[in-house]
């Protein structure tokens, strides 16, 4: 995963670009936007101020808001000049997420209040590619980007959505409202979502995309510098659980992977998370390993700890648990320090005999 996004900004907007020069001749201030109330020309401002925007973030180090500027174009501006304006706040956005470092994060609202680099691209990329959509279908001129972004993009901010293997442009357009597709209800409201990050005293518990897990299950980093000896092979069976609840459509981010990055550093030093999001009865599997490395310095006890805080703070959880090896006493310990108690005998014959349970694995649990 060496490219974080500014190559995949310049091909959209090179994409984008053809399309607009194609409709140099047409009304843009007399012909409305597809299914949009604005007209094409506004539209096509509005692409640009977005492009500018997210360079602003991230080149601001924006925490809390939108850093407090808009774009305008000279009045007078004809089709050329406007898609110089995109041109340009394209390349302005891609030197943007190429120059910030990766651990930087900046304000975006939607949903968790923060994106990183590759956030802000794969928003700006979307934001190019569907408003184009949406130009062109105005003027009636055909339009698909190239299938790579849109899968791209669907990977990395639309982690809940189910992706047609053979179709991404159609399910980007489902996703956004902007079309059907066979089998699905239609959308009618819709957000992105970027990546959630729990903070503690020395580390970021970062949330992992279906990209990230898709890199790290193949034997890459998913993005993230790790420390020596890392990832463990249980990060990348977990990574290869987030691909496959992505492909059925059942992964939902904040009951996913995160990498545990330390602040000191920026280095990577294991994961942890959730087997899948809560049962009917607000239960929830917890689980987590670090690089050899890494251990024995308290990370996981606080990585922990903050994880089930957070979960357990919300009003759908009720219970987290966790199932551990017999012969695991590091790992029994670190559970015990994040407030987990050992489950009586008789919950745990029943997790045997009813659930399947190893008979060597023992449960803990922490309430609410």
């Amino acid at each position: 995963m060496t490219d974080m996004g500014g190559d995949r900004v310049e091909e959209a907007v090179a994409s984008c670009a053809t399309l607009l020069r194609a409709a140099a001749g047409r009304d843009w201030e007399g012909t409305r936007a597809g299914r949009l109330e604005w007209s094409c020309r506004r539209t096509a401002e509005h692409v640009a101020s977005d492009l500018i925007a997210y360079a602003g973030q991230l080149a601001g180090r924006a925490e809390t808001a939108y850093v407090p500027f808009e774009i305008t174009l000279d009045e007078g501006t004809g089709p050329a000049g406007v898609v110089q304006v995109i041109e340009t706040t394209g390349a302005l956005l891609a030197a943007a997420v190429r120059t910030t470092p990766r651990e930087v994060r900046a304000f975006h609202p939607y949903p968790f209040r923060s994106a990183n680099r590759e956030g802000f691209a794969a928003m700006g990329v979307a934001e190019v590619l569907l408003h184009t959509h949406d130009i062109a279908e105005g003027f009636g001129l055909p339009y698909e980007p190239p299938t790579g972004l849109c899968t791209w993009v669907l990977a990395r901010i639309f982690p809940h959505v189910r992706p047609e293997p053979d179709a991404p442009w159609r399910t980007l357009l489902w996703a956004t409202g902007r079309g059907d597709l066979p089998g699905r209800e239609a959308v009618t409201g819709w957000r992105w979502n970027n990546n959630l990050v729990i903070g503690t005293e020395r580390l970021t518990l970062q949330g992992v995309t279906p990209a990230a897990a898709a890199d790290l299950r193949a034997g890459g980093t998913g993005g993230f510098e790790w420390i020596e000896g890392g990832p463990f092979h249980g990060t990348r069976d977990a990574a290869g659980s987030v691909v496959n609840a992505y492909a059925k459509g059942v992964h939902r981010p904040e009951w996913g992977m995160f990498v545990l990055v330390r602040r000191e550093d920026g280095l990577a030093v294991g994961a942890i998370g959730f087997h899948g999001v809560p049962d009917d009865e607000g239960r929830a599997e917890v689980g987590y390993d670090l690089a050899e490395n890494a251990r024995g310095r308290g990370y996981a006890t606080e990585a922990l700890r903050a994880l089930a805080e957070a979960a357990l703070a919300r009003d759908d959880v009720k219970l987290l648990f966790a199932a551990i090896e017999q012969e695991n006493a590091p790992s029994q310990r670190v559970i015990a320090r994040a407030g987990f108690t050992r489950a009586g005998e008789e919950v745990e014959r029943v997790a045997h005999e009813l659930h399947g349970l190893e008979p060597s694995l023992r449960l803990y649990s922490r309430e609410a």
